[in-house]
């Protein structure tokens, strides 16, 4: 099962998929704006240490750090 930070990463290689897609098609107006856009929430998920996506996406799936306690 997957779990909050793996299925983060997951999203955000997609969205930097998405966005050296939308680069090659020609559209870089809209691959400038997503790529600021995602600027952005990396840059205010380190300096504040919580990230909005992460809670978002607790409330559907476990922390990796809950999963491996289950583990012991």
């Amino acid at each position: 099962m997957l779990c909050v930070e793996k299925l983060q990463k997951i999203i955000l290689a997609s969205v930097l998929g998405i966005i050296l897609m939308l680069t090659g098609v020609g559209s870089l107006k809209l691959a400038f704006l997503l790529q600021v856009s995602v600027m952005i929430i990396l840059i205010s998920s380190a300096l504040t240490g919580s990230c909005y996506i992460t809670k978002v996406l607790n409330s559907a799936f476990p922390l990796c750090s809950d999963k491996n306690k289950e583990k012991r």
